[in-house]
């Protein structure tokens, strides 16, 4: 029988089945048929469907594989089908993508891929079934597979209430040791002890206790004298007098804003290829600093942080917390730079991802970027609940706003005001001291009283009129005067007084005072603004607004105007040249300079203008015998990057002769004017922060394998389903931006979310004991590590909640465990040898943790023991690299060596993609990354830089000169160095060696030594 015949006749019986199914009813009697075409649906699926893909779908699309994220075993998967949509569409089977699949011939779509097709007749079936409804009755095999078992996972349980555990304390004790009082702590990590017939270890020295904790809770080591202090105090409450006592210290929040901003990716710049600087960024880190401090309710931090500026929008301390949804790198080419669409979706796409990981991780440690592409392959995220999430910032940006909308509206109405109160003054003597040639205007190809065109130039190269916006200019002469086709210019030229004279006429008048330049140019000289121009306001005036004029030189150019040719136009012999110069760019001191040349000669000058320093007078008498002016911008040698001088309001103004009175008014004028121009100089911008932009919310839509140009369905504000006692949804896509904002941080605080207290607690046992109970601090996911002591972190959870989540109080609680207070060095016994063979990792905590210190945390503590540790607290950080502006600014690093760099290290202005060398040798992380655990490495370069970074032996000679001032004894300097480095006093040996290390060498070299031992370099 042929192929043909057979489907035909299969055809023919399905149908006549059909038929018969259909007459076999009552007429008349709809719910026999229903129950009859339910039965034969039923029927169809478990004799013929569920076989079918058990015999060509499941190797596929089954219980172990799911290719495309497709599952077709399952009533519920198989409904809602994968990457591509839905498998089938009941009633339209023409539109089902199963039966297109099924029947293609293309071997990049046919199922199945490979081997034996599915015969035509149950093609035909499967046709039949989809047209009448596709109904399939959930089965028990139905729903025991569409229960996700990965929701069983321990982190998505709610906070357990177990009691503390009874453990008789002689057991766990160990042996001839004092008696310890033993916390709840100490009974939970206990009972897991006494499980391997394992004790405590020995209480550490006091010694070593007082470092331990102050390096652990300030990040600095102890003072000699306070040890001392310590070691004589006895008292019961010495050592929970000292725990309150450094709680309660400033540099309590210092040391702990570190960790957070490592899990905030906080830097100073954007990082990426125009790794940009960020100035106003530091407001949020010393918002973390002081909240630390202020001991904020944790639940409180984060929700700030996440709507602060929804929660109090008028309040500076709100809105200044948002700069931790801006902390992480921006790609300032993809989002403002590139003409292209699809990079600028791809880099809004790759900015979204960064604020939805940064804050689910940071706050309840969910890898849900992992939803990006694909359905979490560990845990149970869907990719749409991902992009919900996406939505929830869909409406934000990066960028500097101001801390107070209310006193950006009482400085914008003040500098109104004075502004207005300007320029009717100066609208008055301008009557009376005459009208004047604008310089701008002749630049712009007008008379100078008013023709020419706003935003017309001079070109540098051609010297012919332009209004075409240009970059660098390639390949450019330096020295070489160009003519210009203007009346009234001369010409152009780029000059470099390291190249010889400079020509600056066509007379060729030369000049040789001019400094060496990088012979580099952008643009052209303009009447306006250059390209790229940063500003056109400086001291509280906009030179861009009508009643002004702005004449931009980017340095490094020169232009000269033809006196001549201007007098036989009209300009009177006697003129003066009067002006305000300034630097527009964004470099605060030292961007460029100006010089001011009549005939050759220098008759002004401002070297060095840098955006603080406002604007310069200038006011130049031109002899009626001059025939060239010639203006200069240079670079002042550091590169020309936003080096954009200009001149505002640049005229070359006729004297009128003026009566007594007119003179006494026009002095009245010129001191009213003064003053309000310096009130306006002075009058400060509102403070600005590096934080999150609200803007209208985009639509969000799924996109498929997490690309931006292949989007399937909208989807609206929400979170994640396996935290199962929350809702998940916010709200439509009406949602206004704040409101979504808003109700993350609600969602994320809650004390029914189990993640968020879980997190905090074991990161703060991380950084206690070099290990969470969780070692995976950024996943508490199925991809992480099950918690050591899941009763011991649920307590410590609710205890924080039940303390107001004061993390004060969950550190104390820590601190004053014996736990803690163990000695980290195995003693010789029994305990310690079982310990060793049952747990040589330490997880049960049978001894504390050695660990070396952070690189900041080193850094630091060199300082301290010199004396030369600046203790200022806030502000700017510290900038310990010299910058140059160019198409991508350029950071070199230099020796700290003066009082402004010897800051904490938590004030260090943090370059993203230069890092500091010296720093990350010792493994400071790369802040383009979340770091919840920081990476600790033994290498020999880390050697190499204690040993011998310039830092490193400066510092050994302050350290030897502080030991030199307190101590006039070289044999008691010695001992000094010891007890400042290492808060004790030498052996006998160690004194011996360190003697004849100073008789060979000096006390210096010493001091070197000890500054690298690893007593010095690590906590025990």
């Amino acid at each position: 029988m042929s192929r043909t015949v057979f489907r035909i006749r299969a055809a023919l019986l399905f149908f006549c089945a059909g038929l018969s199914i259909a007459q076999s009813a009552v007429p008349g009697d709809e719910k026999s048929q229903a129950n009859n075409a339910e039965r034969d649906q039923s029927a169809f699926v478990e004799k013929v469907l569920r076989p079918v893909i058990q015999k060509y779908c499941i190797s596929c699309h089954g219980p172990s594989v799911q290719k495309a994220n497709l599952r077709l075993d399952v009533r519920s998967r198989f409904f809602s089908g994968g990457e591509s949509g839905s498998a089938v569409m009941p009633g339209m089977p023409e539109q089902s993508e199963l039966l297109r699949r099924l029947t293609s011939h293309d071997s990049d779509e046919q199922m199945p891929p490979e081997g034996p097709r599915v015969p035509d007749e149950v093609i035909l079936q499967i046709r039949t079934w989809i047209a009448n409804g596709a109904e399939w009755k959930e089965t028990d095999y139905d729903r025991q597979q569409s229960r996700d078992t990965r929701l069983d996972h321990w982190a998505w349980q709610p906070l357990q209430n177990d009691d503390v555990p009874e453990v008789v304390d002689t057991v766990i004790t160990p042996a001839n040791s004092p008696t310890i009082r033993l916390t709840e702590i100490d009974r939970f990590i206990g009972e897991q002890l006494t499980t391997q017939s394992l004790q405590f270890s020995p209480k550490a020295d006091r010694r070593t206790l007082i470092r331990r904790l102050s390096f652990d809770l300030l990040g600095l080591p102890p003072q000699p004298e306070e040890v001392e202090q310590f070691e004589r105090d006895h008292s019961e409450q010495a050592w929970e007098n000292l725990v309150d006592r450094m709680l309660a210290s400033p540099a309590y929040g210092e040391r702990w804003a570190r960790h957070w901003l490592d899990i905030a990716h906080y830097a100073d710049t954007h990082g990426f290829e125009r790794d940009q600087r960020r100035d106003n960024a530091w407001r949020y880190r010393d918002w973390v600093i002081r909240a630390l401090n202020q001991d904020l309710s944790y639940d409180e931090f984060l929700r700030r942080q996440i709507a602060g500026d929804v929660m109090s929008p008028d309040d500076p301390e709100f809105v200044i917390a948002t700069g931790f949804l801006a902390a992480g790198p921006w790609d300032f080419v993809g989002q403002a730079e590139t003409p292209s669409p699809v990079l600028k979706r791809l880099a809004r796409a790759d900015d979204l991802d960064d604020m939805v990981t940064q804050v689910m991780t940071a706050a309840c440690g969910v890898t849900v970027n992992c939803a990006r592409c694909h359905d979490h392959k560990l845990d149970p995220i869907s990719q749409k609940e991902y992009y919900s999430l996406w939505s929830v910032f869909s409406g934000v940006k990066r960028g500097d706003r101001v801390v107070s909308s209310g006193e950006e509206r009482r400085v914008a109405d003040r500098r109104q005001t004075l502004r207005a109160d300007m320029e009717r003054l100066q609208n008055r003597r301008h009557e009376l001291s005459g009208n004047g040639w604008s310089l701008a205007d002749l630049v712009g190809s007008g008379d100078g009283q008013g023709s020419g065109k706003k935003g017309q130039a001079v070109d540098l190269l051609t010297g012919k009129p332009t209004e075409t916006r240009r970059g660098f200019l390639e390949n450019a002469a330096v020295n070489h005067f160009v003519p210009s086709e203007l009346k009234f210019i001369d010409g152009v030229f780029i000059p470099d007084g390291g190249a010889g004279p400079v020509t600056i006429t066509s007379s060729e008048v030369t000049v040789t005072d001019l400094p060496d330049t990088s012979g580099q140019a952008w643009d052209s000289i303009r009447n306006g603004p250059v390209n790229s121009q940063f500003s056109t306001e400086l001291a509280g005036t906009d030179f861009d607004s009508a009643g002004h004029s702005l004449l931009s030189l980017h340095a490094n150019c020169g232009l000269t105007f033809d006196l001549t040719e201007m007098r036989q136009a009209g300009l009177p012999p006697n003129t003066t040249l009067k002006s305000r110069a300034g630097y527009f760019g964004q470099t605060p001191k030292g961007g460029a300079s100006l010089f001011i040349y009549i005939d050759g000669k220098r008759v002004w000058a401002n070297e060095g203008l840098g955006r603080d320093d406002g604007l310069a007078d200038v006011t130049v008498l031109i002899p009626q015998e001059a025939r060239w002016l010639t203006l200069i911008a240079t670079d002042h040698g550091n590169g020309i990057g936003h080096d954009q001088i200009c001149l505002a309001d640049a005229s070359l103004s006729v004297p009128r002769t003026l009566s007594e009175q007119e003179t006494a008014e026009l002095a009245e004028l010129d001191s009213t004017i003064q003053k309000l121009d310096q009130e306006l100089t002075l009058l400060k911008d509102p403070d600005r922060v590096y934080a999150a932009v609200p803007g209208e919310p985009e639509p969000v839509r799924v996109q498929r394998r997490g690309n931006p140009e292949d989007q399937a369905e909208e989807v609206s504000p929400g979170a994640i389903t396996c935290v199962a006692e929350l809702s998940a949804q916010f709200g439509d896509a009406k949602m206004p931006e704040g409101e979504r904002r808003r109700a993350l941080a609600e969602w994320i605080t809650s004390p029914k979310n189990p993640l968020t207290a879980r997190v905090i607690v074991n990161r703060l046992w991380q950084h206690h004991f070099g290990t969470g109970l969780v070692d995976t601090p950024g996943d508490f996911g199925l991809g992480g590590s099950a918690p050591s002591h899941p009763k011991l972190l649920d307590w410590l959870a609710r205890q924080l909640i039940e303390h107001q989540w004061s993390l004060k109080s969950i550190h104390r609680e820590i601190c004053l465990s014996h736990v803690y207070q163990q000695q980290s060095s195995p003693a010789s016994s029994k305990n310690t040898q079982s310990a060793m063979e049952c747990d040589s990792g330490n997880r049960l905590l049978w001894r504390q943790n050695a660990r070396r210190v952070d690189a900041e945390t080193l850094r630091d503590s060199v300082l301290v023991v010199s004396g030369k540790l600046n203790a200022e607290m806030y502000g700017p950080g510290y900038r310990d690299f010299e910058y140059r502006e160019e198409y991508a600014p350029v950071y070199r690093y230099i020796t700290a060596d003066s009082n402004d760099l010897w800051r904490r290290s938590i004030y260090r202005f943090v370059v993203r993609t230069t890092p500091d060398p010296f720093m990350s040798t010792l493994d400071c992380p790369n802040p383009a990354n979340l770091t919840p655990r920081r990476n600790v490495t033994t290498t020999a370069l880390q050697a190499l830089a204690l040993m011998n970074n310039e830092f490193m032996r400066k510092q050994a000679t302050y350290f030897a000169e502080r030991c030199q001032t307190d101590c006039e004894q070289p044999d008691d300097q010695i001992r000094r160095a010891f007890q400042l480095a290492l808060c004790r006093v030498p052996s006998d040996d160690e004194f011996a060696s360190a003697r004849d290390l100073v008789s060979r060498k000096d006390l210096a070299a010493l001091c070197l030594a000890l500054i690298n031992l690893n007593e010095f370099v690590y906590v025990d």
